[in-house]
């Protein structure tokens, strides 16, 4: 069964959820929802050419989707960063000291969300090209 408006739906549920964490206070909570908002836009779109897509790494998925469309380099680097949030910003024990609480910024989650934002917009519009 295709479900991509189901994918799409829980992207802009993260994106959504990335911001009210930005609000807050909850930082790394915002990184990784941007990047799980992403994550969940490529797959969308893969859900739609009937394609499995496999793994969390955004830039991977795009790098998998610029076989069949074109991706914007820029979109592509963006990608690269929001992967690095993804096991961070959860476990302790990936810093050597501090909870992922005190690890992220207001601005740098504002910057993910920003770069989340350009995936899902990306990903909507090739869905309705699809």
């Amino acid at each position: 069964m295709e479900r991509s408006k189901d994918w799409l739906d829980e992207a802009n549920g993260d994106l959504e959820h990335a911001r009210n964490d930005v609000r807050g206070g909850f930082y790394n909570w915002a990184c990784f929802s941007a990047q799980q908002a992403a994550e969940k836009a490529v797959k969308a779109v893969f859900q739609r050419m009937g394609a499995e897509a496999w793994g969390h790494s955004v830039a991977d998925l795009l790098k998998e989707l610029s076989k069949k469309h074109d991706i914007p380099e820029r979109l592509s680097d963006e990608a690269l960063e929001l992967d690095k949030a993804y096991i961070p910003t959860r476990y302790p024990n990936f810093h050597p000291s501090g909870s992922p609480r005190s690890r992220y910024t207001k601005n740098e989650a504002r910057r993910l969300i920003g770069y989340a934002e350009r995936i899902v917009k990306l990903c909507t519009d090739l869905l309705s090209k699809i």
